[in-house]
């Protein structure tokens, strides 16, 4: 049985961070709202301090042997709503739980940081990752936008409410 650990990053996991999210950026670029382009030039110094864990952003990764195999993040927007962004898991390591693990993560994060609610948005032709979401409490809303990466592809929002 596989170890996996799932952890909030610090300014050390930065390198981790980085390499996971490019690696997520080419194997699904039309699943993120950033290019692998865009992603890539961001600076070292930008790295760390996206590292950093704070109420307004916290970026997990998930852990096996010290290998980063998946990565999500909540990131408080402008408006306050807490958004679940990132998400990404390793391919050979899907349906292994890890997916879960992060969302958990996730959920409990924002909860943890006063959110009741945690928003998300996926594409329909994500027809697995939507399944996904669902399982894990989330609930379609009748709200539709650009992806801001590839704006001909429409994202549906999603939410998650915590338990009164």
């Amino acid at each position: 049985m596989k170890t996996i650990i799932i952890r909030p990053t610090s300014a050390a996991d930065w390198p981790a961070l980085k390499a996971t999210r490019l690696a997520a950026l080419l194997d699904a670029p039309t699943a993120f709202g950033t290019s692998h382009a865009s992603a890539a030039r961001l600076s070292d110094a930008d790295w760390q301090q996206r590292a950093i864990s704070t109420p307004q952003r916290t970026f997990f990764l998930a852990l096996e042997r010290e290998q980063p195999i998946g990565l999500a993040a909540q990131v408080v927007a402008g408006n306050g709503d807490c958004h679940l962004i990132a998400m990404w898991v390793h391919p050979e390591c899907r349906g292994l739980d890890v997916a879960q693990g992060l969302v958990d993560a996730v959920k409990q994060c924002a909860v943890g940081n006063g959110h009741a609610r945690l928003v998300l948005d996926v594409a329909q032709e994500n027809a697995r990752a939507a399944a996904f979401y669902q399982k894990q409490g989330f609930v379609f809303l009748p709200e539709w936008e650009p992806l801001e990466s590839h704006p001909h592809i429409q994202v549906q929002k999603m939410e998650w409410l915590a338990a009164a």
